[in-house]
């Protein structure tokens, strides 16, 4: 077989080898290749030492030379090149404690995770494939290299990378690798919380986030997300629905757009049901208030996973308002305050999420269901059309106009601004300077009444 490497990458392996070296691509590079997937690196292996690696190239980078990594710069481009290595103990789960270089390929395959990131390419071999990574691919299965117990052993984030391989590719886990994955899940709790996000969002972003199930089954969630898997074990007694919510959750996740802000509001939409659900006399089941609890914990969550701010902010944004109109009794009037406090920039995310959430549901009241949210919709659009204001700076006045008028900036003129605002929001049409001069100085009369 051939693979099309880029130029430079060609010409590092070349160089390496006309200096009486092996060099050959690697892992994840030659895997996406063979699959017709656009890699994302090029990392490079070699018999090479780091020494004798720098010696050759100008402009390098110590990336991680006690493992053996070194990273060469060719122009703006960057190219890891990591020396044939046997890894020691892993006492923590998480990275060996030292390692040994080799001489052998054979001994640097076999260290890694699974037999479809363990092969080597280089145009004058081919594909070097020992541990039957082709015919795992061919089979469509995520298989560990050697022993699943030793690779799990060594790192357990590779179980999260097993199901994430899964979802991405759409391969099975193999059974000595789910069962060793299932008895190596709580060493988890050694593995940091920012390697744990980027295993958890990679499969939640991939064609197949409802291979989160498979996380739950292995016993993943109840060490990295075991809100999760208490969503999994809360049924949802109710004629709304037909799924527990857990796998309710995975419905909307996967009927939401693949983007990071929106895949996490649709796994924490309803994060706190099972923490607010009560039951009637009549044995049906109910989840009040668990938008305002889910976006609560919603905020915890993240932050444990050691999420940005923004994205914080936004996801909980979505989740507190994703049930809003559940009543259906729905105003212009209403759908204006709504966005004036959800932000109209959410809109969208708002109707993706509850289109989702609206197939993750049963059948029953459907239609009604439906005839809601295309009114919410046609509400909204006119309010835009209209250009109603939705914010206190699209006000016609603001805190000029209230000091011309002798009021000193401070609570009272914000209390004035605010009173003068949710008028408008009931009425846009006061939205003009001479009205809302009048409305200033008679609000400014009543309190000057008043005291």
């Amino acid at each position: 077989m051939k693979i099309e490497m880029p130029e430079n990458v060609k010409n590092i392996i070349k160089k390496i080898r006309d200096a009486g070296y092996e060099a050959y691509i690697v892992g994840g590079c030659v895997r996406d290749c063979i699959l017709g997937r656009q890699p994302n690196d090029w990392d490079i292996t070699t018999s090479a030492k780091p020494e004798e690696i720098k010696a050759l190239y100008r402009r390098t980078i110590d990336t991680g030379i006690k493992h053996g990594t070194v990273s060469v710069m060719i122009g703006n481009e960057r190219y890891e090149i990591t020396t044939y290595r046997i890894d020691g103990m892993y006492t923590d789960h998480r990275r060996p404690d030292d390692v040994t270089f080799t001489s052998h390929l054979s001994e640097d395959l076999l260290r890694r995770d699974f037999t479809i990131n363990a092969m080597a390419y280089n145009d004058e071999e081919g594909l070097v494939d020992i541990y039957g990574g082709m015919e795992d691919i061919e089979k469509k299965v995520i298989r560990c290299v050697g022993k699943a117990n030793d690779r799990f052993d060594e790192d357990a984030l590779r179980i999260m990378r097993a199901v994430r391989f899964a979802a991405q590719l759409g391969f099975n886990i193999e059974e000595e690798t789910y069962i060793a994955g299932k008895e190596h899940a709580g060493d988890l709790k050694n593995v940091s919380a920012e390697r744990i996000e980027t295993e958890l969002t990679k499969l939640l972003l991939s064609p197949h986030p409802e291979e989160l199930i498979t996380m739950y089954e292995l016993g993943i969630t109840d060490v990295i997300l075991p809100e999760f898997s208490l969503c999994m074990e809360t049924p949802q007694n109710s004629p709304y629905h037909k799924y527990d919510v857990g796998r309710h959750t995975v419905e909307v996740i996967k009927n939401v757009p693949a983007t990071k802000i929106m895949r996490y509001a649709a796994l924490l939409h309803d994060i706190g049901k099972p923490l607010v659900k009560t039951t009637d006399s009549d044995g049906v089941d109910h989840f009040k208030t668990h938008a305002v609890k889910s976006e609560e914990m919603a905020e915890d969550i993240l932050r444990r996973l050691r999420m940005d701010n923004d994205t914080i902010r936004d996801v909980k944004i979505i989740i507190l308002w994703h049930d809003y109109g559940i009543s259906g009794n729905i105003t212009k009037k209403s759908v204006r305050r709504m966005l004036s406090k959800m932000g109209e920039e959410y809109y969208e995310s708002l109707i993706e999420i509850k289109k989702a959430d609206m197939i993750g549901q049963s059948d029953f009241r459907l239609e009604e269901k439906k005839d809601f949210l295309n009114n919410f919709m046609t509400l909204h659009d006119e309010i835009i059309l209209e250009k109603s204001p939705l914010t206190m700076k699209e006000m016609a006045i603001g805190g000029k106009e209230l000091i011309d008028m002798g009021i000193k900036p401070g609570p009272e003129m914000g209390s004035i601004l605010k009173k003068i605002f949710d008028m408008i929001l009931d009425d846009p049409d006061l939205n003009v300077k001479e009205k809302l001069l009048d409305i200033a100085k008679s609000i400014v009369g009543d309190i000057e009444n008043e005291e």
